[in-house]
Formats: structure tokens, sequence, C-alpha cells
């Protein structure tokens, strides 16, 4: 595995620690107005948790998380005691000092804190967890981390400067150089869940990335059908879609489509031109532009109606140890707002059969993204 290819050296990192020894991360805007110091952490901290135990469901191969510490986590708490705001007198959040981006390691992980043994086969344990067995239990080995996108209480990724957009996305491929670096990782996860109606606990503008020790049950699923249809599945597809009728948004580096077959009212896939398997190869190019393309998206996503519309923002990043030739990097968008005022809710064919049927026709949903995108600045 290769290092970071290359960093922008008008973003500062710095490292610190939080007092129960999670790890803190500052990453500075280009145009920062903050100075270079950093607070200590001061406050008296529990434990950390233990590491969770996965759980195997023999019938599908899935392994289940059973991450009990997820139970203690702050629910939509007032403003003033915003636990990802930068700590004042009257709130000992979990981040020390004023930041511009901020990430750290979540204090009540569904992975980790403990990691694969340094000389574990990365192959061997792969092998492992796609077994099949009978009450098959395995450690929650990996990382899980929390990416503050600003101070502020209020907002998303799109609601950011195209400079703080810029500093997120740097903050992103340096954390997926570095985990998927980690022992035992097999695939990193870099994603943002907005609005209530996604099920989200904290309003501030902030995402995560999930270092898990398996492939994902959606990539494993994406590596079958590679299987079968060849290596060229993905490069074919994308070649389709960029010349067809359902493009939201062109760049010289990224484009958007909503994709043929979309389960969601609204489903946009974001990718780069050329093939990349993570955040970590794009070039400072590509993130610049990303940075421009990506908030531009968000914003003509919420332009499409009246009011802010909930979303999980996920990329789907090559597996760290196979496949990264054929895998590349992509956004999926996906929002269940099917209406200004109708929400697609999972019951029974989709929840339970994962037999998907979709409400709005993906090129209506294109045409109607187009307009909205259009009408947003730059």
């Amino acid at each position: 595995m290769t290092a970071l290819p290359v960093s922008d050296p008008r973003i500062a990192v710095h490292r610190s620690t939080l007092s129960d020894g999670r790890e803190l991360l500052y990453f500075d805007d280009a145009d920062t107005t903050l100075p270079p110091g950093r607070a200590v952490d001061e406050r008296e901290l529990a434990p950390r948790p233990a590491t969770a135990e996965m759980r195997q469901d023999p019938l599908s191969g899935d392994w289940i998380s059973i991450a009990a510490a997820r139970q203690h986590r702050v629910v939509l708490p007032p403003a003033e005691l915003d636990p990802l705001a930068p700590q004042s007198p009257g709130n000992p959040s979990e981040i020390p000092s004023r930041y511009d981006v901020a990430v750290f390691e979540n204090r009540s992980p569904s992975f980790g804190p403990a990691l694969a043994e340094p000389d574990a086969d990365p192959a061997a344990a792969l092998a492992a967890t796609r077994d099949i067995g009978v009450e098959r239990t395995l450690p929650s080995l990996g990382r899980c981390e929390v990416v503050c996108f600003s101070p502020e209480h209020e907002g998303s990724f799109g609601t950011q400067s195209v400079s703080r957009a810029r500093t997120v996305i740097e903050a992103w491929a340096h954390r997926t150089a570095e985990l998927r670096a980690l022992p035992g990782v097999q695939q990193v996860f870099p994603f943002e869940n907005r609005g209530e109606a996604i099920g989200v606990t904290l309003g501030h503008p902030h995402g995560q990335i999930y270092a898990y020790p398996y492939v994902t049950p959606r990539t494993q699923r994406l590596l079958d059908a590679i299987a079968t249809a060849g290596p060229g599945l993905i490069t074919d597809v994308v070649a389709r879609e960029l010349d067809g009728p359902r493009v939201v948004l062109r760049g010289e580096h990224w484009s958007a489509y909503v994709p043929f077959a979309a389960r969601w009212p609204i489903e946009v896939h974001l990718v780069p031109h050329r093939h990349v398997p993570d955040l970590a190869e794009t070039s400072l190019a590509e993130r610049d532009e990303l940075a421009v393309v990506y908030r531009r998206l968000l914003r003509g996503v919420d332009a499409r109606y009246d009011t802010p519309t909930p979303y999980i923002a996920a990329w789907h990043q090559a597996p760290v140890h196979e496949h990264r030739d054929e895998v590349r990097l992509t956004l999926q968008l996906t929002s269940p707002r099917r209406a200004a005022d109708k929400l697609k809710f999972l019951a029974g064919s989709e929840a339970a059969m994962g037999a998907w049927i979709g409400d709005v026709p993906p090129e209506a949903q294109a045409e109607a993204l187009r307009a909205a995108i259009e009408g947003v600045d730059a």
C-alpha cells in the first residue's frame, strides 16, 4: 500500500491527543486566521470502552458489530452543550481549541479501538471474514473517526465555503491514507448523514469515517458483479452514464449523474473521470475541483425543494488489499425525499427482501436536479 501520494502544503495539519488517549487532528484552511498553537484537553474522562464483538449471520455471511457503548451517545443537545464545538467554560466538548476542520477518534466506536497485530497477514484476515459458520465471532477491530466541518453549531458540507470544503476533502484524503495503513483495516468509508429524517443525532456540521476489518456487504456485491461481468464493468458503466441523458453536472475532472437503476427518489453518483481507487489517490487538481463541484451538487439538491433535503453522502472506496484497479472511487448521494412533503420509508419489499421499487423515474429526477443545479452559484 502506497502512502499519501500528495498533500496540499497550503493546509497545515496539527496532531494532538485527547485526555483519554484518543487521537485528534486539526486541519487549517489555506486562508486560516487561526494561530498554530492548540490548547490541551484537561478533562477527566472515563476509560475508553472495550472493543466490541462482531457476530456473523451464517445465512448471509454478514458481520454485525454489537457495540453497546453507542447507547450512550448524546442526542440532539442544545447549542450550548454541543460536543463538537470548541471547548468553553460551560461546555467540556470533545475539541479543546477553536478550529477550521477537526478529526478525532469516536468516544463510542462501532469498530476499535483495538487493531490487528502489526504482523498479521491481511489476506488471511480477509479470508477469515469470508468463511461461513454458526455462531462465529470476531473482535470489531478498526477505527471510527468524527470529522467536524466547522466550529459552527449548524450546517452541512454544502453550506461551507469553497476553502473550507477543500480543507475537509484534504482531511478525507489524509485520513483515508493513514487509516488504510492500520493493521487489520480492509476498507475505509467516509460519509455524512444530514437531517433528522436520516437519524442524525447532532446538528453540528460533521461526517464520520469508518475503517472496517472486512469488505462491506455492498462492496462485496460489487466485487461479485465484477467477477461475473469482467474487470472493466465500472469503467463501462461510467462511460455510458456520462454519455447519457441523466448527467446533472460536468466538470474537468468530475461529473455527476442519476444512475440508470436508482433505488432512492433522489440518488446521484459523483465520479472522477480517471480511475482512482480512493480519495488518498486523487491529485491536488482533482481535490480543488471537487471542492467546487461537490459543494455545488449539494446546494443544487437543496434547491430542489424549499427546505433542506435529508441525505446520506457515502464515499464508496476500493478495498485496501484487493481489486484496487477495478473499483473506482464514487460518491453516492441518496435521499428518501420523494416529494416536498413526502419521504420514502423502507417497508416490506425493500427492508425485508431487498427488492427495491423506485418512486421517481431517474430521467425525471435528473431533469429536475439539472435545473436546480443550474440555478445555484458555482
